[in-house]
């Protein structure tokens, strides 16, 4: 479609969050047109693990400890319902994305992280209202066909979904609303004017009365106080091919969505067509055609850790996205000079994207920012300097990250 030359709202970039908050703009009435570097979900938002999930990055005794009882259960509830709100989104726009809510498996490593998830499922409880369920070592088999892990604990209010049909369904959604969606039109810069803003691109130029930045990993110089406070991380993915019916029931007997519990973590499901998808932070920097080579391997390795009996299981795709962490790994929304932001999922984006940009949007059609527990986060800069134009900081990250596993 043509560009518009003026708008209420531009929201930059077309992933999860722009898309669910270009829909619940356009549904208000709100003029609404959506930039895209490339095209509708072209990064992680399309390129993920399909892991719909309850929880933040950070645990519970580290939200309460850092934001205190009261903003921690604003945030953890959160989390939940942006569960329920995936689920609400699937149903009532009628997007066919295999959602299930099927429940997560977090699995322990060794012994003293499994002590963990018994002290964290106490917190839960007592401080969040929230069940899960420990799964001791000697009762895991009926959850995962590894004997790898110490334990394991589930949450079965998570679920899994097809990413690329969900962030597909999200934008036909926001069309139907009255949204307009542009690809190939890269923001190049925001200039402010006035009350307004201008946005060349690289297809012509937009005025917008507002703006919404929903880069998340792919956030570039278009933005340099957001670039400032994110690092890029690349997660990778390999599938099998189809496996026979038994060996899949074998695997993963009740079908949840799965994750270790290292820093340097793999996380794994059965895809519909009964394939083992695995996932992780094989490599650090962003996606390209080696890094995914790279990657693959690493991955294959790390299956093979897991599940032995896929020794001879052909893997057939491998892929990569990249995803965006803040500095203190928690999400964040709010406005910088004027700018509506909202990014920093740090891998719990299908969720929380949907959750933040439909948040967003409304926040930005009403002007009541407040209810949103996420914009009362302090979002800093990186320390010393290091952030996303920095190419030598993630081999460094990643160093760290795996001296923290061998230390722990």
């Amino acid at each position: 479609m043509p560009l518009p030359s003026r708008v209420d709202v531009a929201v930059v970039g077309a992933g999860i969050t722009g898309l669910s908050a270009a829909l619940g703009l356009a549904r208000r009435g709100a003029r609404v047109a959506v930039l895209e570097t490339y095209a509708a979900g072209w990064g992680a938002s399309s390129r993920n693990g399909g892991m719909v999930l309850t929880g933040l990055k950070l645990d519970a005794a580290t939200l309460l400890g850092r934001y205190g009882r009261e903003l921690a259960r604003e945030l953890f509830r959160a989390s939940v319902e942006s569960v329920d709100l995936v689920e609400e989104l699937v149903r009532a726009e009628g997007i066919d994305c295999d959602f299930r809510r099927c429940g997560h498996l977090a699995l322990a490593s060794k012994p003293g992280h499994y002590a963990g998830f018994e002290r964290g499922a106490e917190l839960l409880a007592r401080e969040f209202s929230h069940g899960t369920r420990l799964v001791p070592r000697a009762a895991l088999r009926d959850e995962i066909g590894s004997g790898l892990y110490h334990g394991g604990m589930l949450d079965e209010a998570s679920g899994g979904i097809n990413p690329a049909r969900y962030v597909a369904g999200l934008a036909r959604a926001a069309q139907v609303a009255g949204a307009t969606l542009h690809g190939n039109a890269r923001v190049q810069r925001l200039e402010r004017l006035g009350a307004r803003w201008r946005l060349p691109t690289t297809r012509g130029v937009v005025e917008a009365g507002e703006v919404l930045v929903a880069t998340s990993g792919y956030t570039g110089p278009a933005t340099p106080a957001l670039r400032r406070r994110l690092l890029p991380v690349g997660s990778y993915i390999i599938t099998t091919e189809s496996l026979p019916a038994a060996l899949a029931r074998e695997l993963s007997p009740t079908g949840r969505m799965m994750y270790d519990s290292r820093h340097f973590l793999h996380y794994f499901r059965l895809t519909p067509d009964r394939r083992l998808l695995i996932g992780g932070r094989a490599r650090f920097v962003p996606e390209n055609a080696r890094t995914v080579r790279a990657s693959a391997a690493v991955l294959q390795q790390g299956m093979l850790a897991i599940y032995p009996q896929l020794r001879d299981a052909r893997v057939e795709y491998a892929w990569g996205g990249t995803l965006d962490f803040a500095f203190d790994t928690m999400p964040h929304a709010g406005s910088i000079d004027g700018c509506h932001y909202a990014l920093g999922y740090a891998g719990h984006g299908v969720a929380l994207a949907t959750y933040l940009g439909m948040k967003m949007g409304a926040a930005i059609g009403t002007g009541e920012f407040g209810a949103n527990p996420f914009t009362r986060l302090p979002f800093r800069g990186a320390p010393f300097g290091l952030h996303i134009g920095k190419d030598w900081v993630l081999p460094l990250v990643a160093a760290w990250y795996k001296l923290l596993d061998w230390v722990d």
